[in-house]
């Protein structure tokens, strides 16, 4: 496959009228939505679904399964969609996403319900993966900018609604119709889609379906996804974990193999020998890992470290998602209006997403909420700010025709960098908080409470953040003696110093990792935005 193809960015636009163009930029952005919103949504409807199908231990597993179903099939549609066109796999999704939600919502078992939002992931992954590419297809380089900061805006619009929208369905209704409110967002998307999404079908050399690489490439990400899943519950030298990795590397090499030899591989190596894309999609990947200290370990440092209830901490958390909307919006905008250039929006959001970390990082147990507050909005609005640069700059570094294999790495990587991520930060986290808990437990406590339960308490201290817990913990000193309340409260500060010591450790390690995704775009190639299709 010769490499010219990834150093022209020849547009394969088709014109069409006004209002069908906005019409189906209006359904791109509702299928976005919808996605993006059944991520969010069925957080505040867990533990009503847990007390009904019961399967405690398998609660993380309603979400690893979306996400890693939907990441699965994300660089194996774009390139699907690159041979033959948009509209068959977007209309497949959607259906797919309807039918698995009605599969969600009839649930009797918590298994049949992991199956199904495995299944559903499949449909979300199809989704997400063709959404941006669509706005490739409608609008050249130099617009972009305003309508793919729109689509990123809208994941962050998602995280907003989703947990009030899924805890007042619950409360009011079941959380059955979590899943069922889906139903006519598909019908009236599909209804879009139908009328109005131009059925474009490129005029494509024929070759088999390349079977092997989709094997191997499902073969190598599925075991290393669960392997980063398990590895919380799991010592990382465990059988388990390193066999999955092993096994997930040897079918890395063979997916490479057969990718460099095939004649229509699904994912074209040679894109990643364009300068511009490798870096984008290198500092992609850095902003998913970094992109999980800002978020997932935010409302632990509020409920676990000031001791605000879930309810105030995810309001608290409102502010960060109105700053990802906004800079998301405007750093789409500022692209296509002020000449395209990536590579220094790219390194201010990077510097703004980084800065915030750096706050974040020196939050205590006596921070204020306004100035948490002020910190975490900085995080969100530089990385709000990031997330449409590097899908734009690798949109314009290759050829139309592989449009979608492109743009569909890059949500790949960031949902890749997240998961790897999150399991480092997680890590991270658990450790520092066992040594720290130690290290601030004061020495008298030491010689009164065993050793097993001071490691049981540095292992899980869910006291911190359930009122439950809390009274099992108060009940356990009361047997120690008349000091029960003093040993009490001296453990409880103990904890919160351990975890506010651990979540900075958390940040700090965000923060570099941020960091050097600033360095490595110094290396990101600008290339001017095309303003006009190629006719």
């Amino acid at each position: 496959m010769p490499s010219d193809d990834f150093h022209a960015a020849r547009s394969g636009l088709h014109v069409l009228p006004r209002r069908k163009k906005a019409m189906t930029f209006a359904g791109v952005l509702m299928a976005m939505f919808l996605g993006s919103l059944d991520q969010t949504i069925i957080g505040t409807a867990m533990p009503r679904i847990i007390a009904d199908l019961g399967g405690f231990s398998h609660y993380t597993w309603i979400s690893s399964a979306y996400i890693i179903s939907s990441a699965v099939i994300m660089p194996i549609t774009g390139s699907l969609t690159d041979r033959y066109g948009r509209k068959p796999f977007y209309m497949i999704g959607l259906s797919l996403f309807l039918i698995t939600s009605i599969a969600c919502g009839l649930s009797q078992t918590m298994w049949q319900l992991i199956v199904s939002r495995a299944a559903k992931g499949l449909g979300a992954g199809i989704m997400m993966a063709t959404g941006f590419t669509v706005i490739g297809d409608l609008f050249p380089p130099a617009e972009r900018g305003k309508y793919i900061g729109t689509g990123s805006a809208v994941y962050g619009l998602s995280s907003i609604i989703g947990p009030t929208l899924g805890g007042y369905i619950t409360d009011t209704l079941s959380w059955n119709w979590v899943f069922f409110i889906n139903i006519p967002l598909c019908f009236t998307i599909i209804a879009l889609f139908a009328l109005y999404f131009p059925d474009v079908r490129p005029k494509r050399e024929r070759h088999r379906i390349d079977l092997g690489g989709m094997t191997t490439l499902v073969l190598a990400i599925v075991p290393a996804m669960l392997a980063l899943t398990w590895w919380s519950d799991h010592s990382w030298r465990s059988v388990r974990i390193l066999g999955m990795f092993g096994f997930s590397a040897a079918m890395l090499v063979c997916f490479l193999w057969i990718e460099s030899r095939s004649k229509a591989p699904i994912v074209p190596l040679a894109m990643f020998r364009n300068r511009i894309v490798a870096v984008a999609l290198i500092v992609t990947f850095l902003i998913g890992f970094g992109m999980f200290g800002s978020i997932i370990f935010i409302p632990l440092f509020f409920q676990g470290v000031l001791g605000v209830t879930a309810t105030i901490s995810g309001s608290f958390l409102t502010p960060m998602m109105l700053g990802m909307v906004l800079g998301s919006f405007f750093s789409g905008q500022s692209l296509s209006r002020m000449g395209g250039h990536y590579k220094i929006q790219g390194m201010m959001g990077l510097g703004l997403m980084a800065a915030g970390l750096a706050m974040l990082a020196t939050l205590d147990m006596n921070t204020g909420y306004a100035r948490a507050v002020m910190y975490i909005s900085v995080a969100g609005i530089g990385l709000g700010a990031t997330l449409p640069i590097y899908t734009i700059a690798v949109q314009n570094a290759v050829s139309h025709k592989f449009l979608g294999a492109a743009t569909s790495s890059t949500a790949f990587v960031r949902s890749l960098g997240g998961a790897i991520g999150l399991a480092v930060l997680g890590s991270v986290m658990n450790g520092r908080l066992s040594a720290g808990f130690h290290d601030h437990l004061p020495q008298a406590l030491q010689t009164v409470i065993d050793a097993p339960r001071l490691s049981a308490l540095a292992r899980n201290p869910q006291a911190l953040v359930s009122a439950e817990q809390r009274q099992v913990l108060r009940d356990l000193f009361s047997e120690l003696g008349p000091q029960t309340t003093a040993l009490f409260d001296a453990t409880m500060v103990s904890l919160r110093q351990a975890l506010q010591a651990a979540l900075s450790q958390v940040f700090l390690v965000a923060l570099v990792v941020v960091a050097g995704a600033w360095l490595i775009n110094f290396w990101l190639k600008e290339v001017p935005l095309q303003g006009h299709p190629l006719r």
